[in-house]
């Protein structure tokens, strides 16, 4: 027998022996892998334990920390009320009473504060109450003379003693007599309290003018702010504020102020007669006076002037032009040559147009001139018939930007004589400037102060009334 086969047989017990050799390799680099990854996993498990203890501890130490936190912001909670006095006035009898009034006022007023809020907000715990009421003393107190709540206006000032001697939380404020006086100091102490964490509600009560209702407009806007909020009512809100007052919680003490308006009575200047109504203070077409004897000529074409001398009323007659439909007005300084006649823009329709772009004028630029209380009449016709009684500013230097923005501002007031006015020098709007041509509409709804009829006007000027 030859060693060939053998030789085969061992070849073959060869090969198996390192497949088996290999097998064993394999499941070892197996083992060893496996053992790699459970240690890796272990550690990242002992890790994750560890993070998630100290999860837990710091959530437990942020927990007690909002507590303690909580238990501050309940420490001395107050509620505040900002009351501007123009529209806020008490009633007569604690305005006559003097410095005992005045102590009467405020324990009433902190009475009836007291008890609205155990009603309306009973989970404000017992809060301490600060009121403030911002007003020109000497301004009022000769308002109040003048309607004889008392005789003597220095009397104001003893009412206000006794007031500021009753609390120490509660004072009343003499802002002095500059425009927008007591309007800016309301606004800056609302910005002040409206985050503090300690107030628990601000009382707001103001009169019905158009920088309340923008300034509560705003705050309207954030759902979140409105329910820290409650208007108060004295006088009977007009327009601006009834707009707006849907918004909020109303408060009404009756008991305390007065729901009508004083009367002001504002004495006639040496040259023009008193006016006792407002709307003569209104825009309406150009019209020429009856012809008297030695009357002077008007200063200016406006309706909104009178003469020297001349008892201006409603039922001023007027003369018509048999050569036209329309007024003409007598110029006081006579020119060598005619000046161009004043024109009306008008649209396919004969609406009165009025070009201006509301949407170029930059609105921060249109609030700080609304908080200016600019004249209008003196600085768009260059005349205030109210003169030394107007109680807008008549003495700041205005920009050619500026004035263009306070004519944005005045269209801003309907004017009465809506879309047929023909008066060239009329300052007031015609049509709504929020209305875009072709709606009906604008974004304030049916609160909008213009008519239905003075929305989506065609602002395409086709013809042009001459005055």
């Amino acid at each position: 027998m030859t060693s060939s086969p053998y030789f085969e047989r061992y070849r073959q017990l060869k090969a198996v022996d390192q497949q088996k050799n290999q097998l064993i390799e394999d499941l070892l680099q197996r083992v060893s892998d496996l053992e790699t990854s459970f240690a890796q996993e272990k550690l990242d498990h002992e890790r994750e334990t560890r993070f998630n203890r100290d999860i837990q501890v710091h959530e437990m130490e942020l927990m007690q920390q909002i507590a303690q936190i909580k238990i501050i912001m309940d420490r001395e909670p107050f509620v505040v009320v900002l009351l501007d006095g123009e529209g806020m006035i008490f009633k007569d009898e604690y305005l006559q009473a003097g410095d005992k009034g005045g102590r009467c006022a405020a324990d009433q007023l902190y009475g009836a504060i007291h008890s609205y809020l155990k009603a309306n907000l009973p989970n404000a715990n017992t809060p301490k109450i600060m009121m403030k009421i911002y007003l020109d003393a000497k301004g009022f107190g000769e308002l109040c003379a003048r309607n004889k709540v008392f005789a003597d206006p220095a009397a104001i000032y003893d009412f206000i003693r006794g007031f500021n001697e009753t609390m120490s939380c509660s004072e009343i404020v003499d802002v002095g007599s500059g425009n927008n006086s007591a309007y800016n100091k309301i606004q800056e102490s609302f910005q002040v309290f409206l985050y503090n964490c300690h107030c628990h509600q601000i009382f707001v009560g103001c009169p019905s003018n158009t920088d309340y209702a923008l300034f509560l407009e705003d705050i309207s806007r954030d759902n979140d702010l409105t329910g820290r909020v409650s208007l108060m009512e004295g006088v009977a809100f007009e327009k601006d504020l009834d707009e707006v007052k849907a918004s909020y919680r109303i408060a009404r003490f009756p008991d305390v102020f007065r729901s009508e308006k004083m009367v002001p009575v504002r004495a006639p200047t040496p040259w023009k007669p008193s006016l006792p109504t407002r709307s003569i203070l209104t825009p309406s077409p150009s019209a020429q006076f009856s012809s008297m004897a030695n009357a002077p000529a008007l200063s200016r074409t406006s309706t909104n002037t009178s003469t020297s001398g001349v008892p201006l009323s409603a039922s001023t007659p007027v003369q018509q032009d048999s050569a036209s439909e329309f007024q003409k007005v007598v110029r006081s300084k006579p020119s060598s040559s005619a000046p161009p006649p004043k024109t009306v823009e008008r649209n396919k329709y004969g609406q009165r147009v009025d070009k201006l772009d509301f949407k170029s004028i930059p609105r921060d630029d249109l609030n700080r001139l609304k908080k200016l209380k600019l004249c209008n009449y003196y600085f768009l016709l260059g005349e205030c018939p109210n003169d030394d009684y107007c109680y807008h500013d008549h003495d700041r230097k205005l920009t050619k930007e500026e004035l263009h923005i306070l004519t944005a501002i005045a269209r801003m007031t309907p004017c009465r004589f809506g879309l047929e006015c023909d008066d060239a020098e009329c300052i007031y709007g015609h049509r709504c400037p929020q209305s875009e041509p072709g709606k009906k509409t604008c974004f304030r709804g049916d609160s909008c102060r213009f008519e239905p009829i003075a929305h989506g006007i065609d602002t395409n000027v086709v013809k042009v009334t001459k005055i």
